[in-house]
C-alpha cells in the first residue's frame, strides 16, 4: 500500500545518496551488457560483410573445401557444431541430474557437501587439460569401443563405415564436452531442486508416495524450468568449445553422422581456432562470417530457452 497524508496526496519516501547511486549503478550495468552484446554484433556482421559478398573464387578457404559460396562452406561447419553439441547434452543431461539429485535428496549432508565441491572445482578446471586428457587418455583407451560396435552394431549408420584406429572422433568430442559441462548442469539443477518447498515434498510422502514418487511429483516439476536452463546453458558452453575440438578431432569436409569414423565433420570454434592464426584478406573475413552464424545460433539457442520457460512461468512454489 502506498502512504498517503490527511489531503489523500502520497507520501514519498526521502531519497538519500547511496539509493541514487546504487540505482544509478544498476542501470549503467544492464546498459554495459547490452551496449556489448551490440558492440560485438555490430563488428561480427561489418567483418563479415566482405566475405558474403565477394566472388567465392577469391577467397582461398572457399576454394580449398570445393565451395561455391558461402553457404556451401559454412553448412558443414553449422552441422558438426550442433551435432558434437547435442551428443554431448544427451550424455551430460541425464548424469547431471542423476549426481544433481543425489546431492539434493538422497546423499548424507557431509557427503553431500564434499561432492558439491568436487562438482564445482571440476567446473574451474581449464578446457585444454581436458583437451589433453582427451586426446592422451580417452582416444586411445575409447579405441577397441569403436571396433567392438562397428563389428557388432555396424548395420547402424552411426557405427558404420571403417572405425577410427586413434580415437579422434566426433563422439570422444562429445564424451570430453559432456565430462566438461556436466559441473555447469548439475550445480544449477541441484540448486534449484534445494528450493523446492518443503510443504509440496512433505505433501507428496504424507499421502504414502515413496522418495522416487515425491521426486517426480514435486521436485522436478518444481525445477523444470531450472534444468531446461542448465541444460541450454550447459549446450552453449559446448557449442562454443574451441580448443577440446581443436586438440581431439579430426576433421574432414564432409557431411557424416558416423560416430566412430575418423571422418568427421569441423566444428565452427575448432575451424576458426585451427584457421585463424594462417589466415589472411578475405579469408579472416571468411573466419568471422562463420563466428556471426556460432553467435546466432547460441543467441537462438538461448532465445529458444527462455521461450520454454516463459511458457511455465505460472507454476511456482507459492502456488
Amino acid at each position: 500500500m502506498t502512504a498517503t497524508d490527511a489531503s489523500g496526496a502520497r507520501i514519498k519516501a526521502k531519497t538519500r545518496p547511496a539509493d541514487r547511486i546504487f540505482s544509478a549503478s544498476t542501470i549503467v550495468a544492464g546498459a554495459l551488457i547490452l551496449a556489448a552484446l551490440a558492440a560485438v554484433a555490430v563488428f561480427l556482421i561489418v567483418q563479415s560483410i566482405p566475405a558474403l559478398v565477394a566472388n567465392p573464387a577469391d577467397v582461398d578457404q572457399f576454394v580449398k573445401r570445393g565451395a561455391d559460396s558461402f553457404w556451401a562452406y559454412v553448412l558443414p561447419l553449422v552441422l558438426g557444431t550442433i551435432w558434437a553439441a547435442v551428443l554431448a547434452l544427451i550424455l551430460a543431461l541425464p548424469l547431471s541430474l542423476g549426481i544433481a539429485l543425489f546431492i539434493s535428496h538422497y546423499a548424507p549432508r557431509r557427503v553431500a557437501q564434499a561432492l558439491g565441491y568436487v562438482i564445482d572445482l571440476l567446473a574451474a578446471v581449464p578446457s585444454v587439460v581436458f583437451g589433453l586428457w582427451g586426446i592422451k587418455v580417452l582416444a586411445p583407451a575409447i579405441t577397441p569401443l569403436y571396433a567392438w560396435l562397428n563389428a557388432n552394431l555396424g548395420w547402424l549408420p552411426f557405427f558404420a563405415g571403417t572405425p577410427s584406429s586413434t580415437g579422434r572422433t566426433i563422439l570422444t568430442v562429445a564424451i570430453v564436452l559432456a565430462v566438461m559441462i556436466i559441473p555447469i548442469i548439475t550445480a544449477l539443477s541441484r540448486e534449484v531442486f534445494l528450493q523446492t518447498p518443503r510443504l509440496h515434498e512433505e505433501a507428496a510422502l504424507a499421502l504414502g508416495a515413496t522418495r522416487w514418487e515425491m521426486i517426480t511429483m514435486a521436485v522436478l516439476p518444481f525445477g523444470r524450468p531450472g534444468v531446461i536452463s542448465a541444460s541450454m546453458l550447459g549446450l552453449g558452453r559446448a557449442l562454443g568449445e574451441t580448443m577440446v575440438v581443436a586438440m581431439i578431432l579430426s576433421p574432414g569436409w564432409l557431411i557424416t553422422f558416423v560416430l566412430t569414423s575418423s571422418e568427421n565433420m569441423p566444428t565452427i570454434a575448432g575451424n576458426i581456432a585451427l584457421q585463424f592464426p594462417e589466415a589472411a584478406g578475405l579469408n579472416v573475413n571468411a573466419l568471422i562470417a562463420t563466428g556471426l552464424v556460432l553467435f546466432v545460433i547460441t543467441f537462438a539457442v538461448n532465445a529458444m530457452a527462455r521461450w520454454i520457460i516463459s511458457r511455465r512461468a505460472a507454476f511456482s512454489g507459492a502456488n
